[in-house]
């Protein structure tokens, strides 16, 4: 498989003539764990203390979530965040949530959800696998978490750290082609399961075009 050069050069454009708004545009690629592993701690100590699963029932609720995670990543990514508007304001908005990433893939602020995307996204599957799920979503919700926290903190990895091994080159080289190859196609990150379930993967001998860097 051929591999992307990739500069690991952090790179970045101003989105807002707010400061104000400018600020909340950017976030520390570890602002995510804050939020989200206190809740997780949360679920599994509802878990463990206020429910009585089986062993093959915690791991099997587990797996579910995690599971749900690498559809619900999937989806978002092709469906909502390369959705092409057409009116001005459209364009503007999914610029703002994704499209600035594609321009500047290496921004460093700019390269996990900020939380004004991920807590609201986060309240709407809290309630959903609440009312589905009912007394079995704790860990379920837990897990589905620990996957989009994965998804987060190896994203930030991939544009920013040399990742070593066959499977970890293998999921960056798949990301970076996304990025570096067509936008369009390869929208698993934490995984490329899905690309190849719905064939919007890459084909292996087609040519790298390797981005520019000054």
């Amino acid at each position: 498989m051929e591999k992307l050069f990739v500069s690991n050069k952090n790179e970045s454009a101003r989105m807002f003539k707010s400061d104000f708004l400018e600020f909340f545009s950017k976030v520390h690629f570890t602002t995510p764990l804050y939020f989200f592993l206190p809740c997780i701690g949360y679920l599994y100590y509802i878990t463990f203390a206020e429910r009585s699963y089986s062993v093959w029932q915690f791991i099997g609720l587990t797996l579910a979530g995690i599971f749900l995670w690498t559809v619900s990543e999937y989806l978002l990514h092709r469906f909502l965040f390369h959705y092409h508007p057409k009116s001005k304001l459209g364009k503007r908005f999914f610029f703002i949530i994704h499209g600035v990433h594609h321009d500047y893939p290496n921004d460093a602020k700019r390269l996990v959800l900020p939380p004004a995307i991920s807590l609201p996204l986060a309240t709407m599957f809290y309630f959903i696998f609440k009312n589905a799920a009912g007394e079995f979503y704790p860990p379920m919700f837990a897990s589905f978490l620990l996957g989009y926290l994965f998804y987060d903190m190896g994203h930030y990895a991939m544009h920013h750290f040399k990742l070593k091994g066959k499977f970890w080159g293998a999921i960056k080289d798949h990301h970076m082609k996304h990025h570096y190859v067509d936008p369009e196609n390869g929208f698993g990150v934490s995984t490329p399961l899905w690309d190849i379930i719905l064939r919007s993967g890459y084909d292996d001998k087609k040519k790298v075009k390797e981005p520019s860097r000054d």
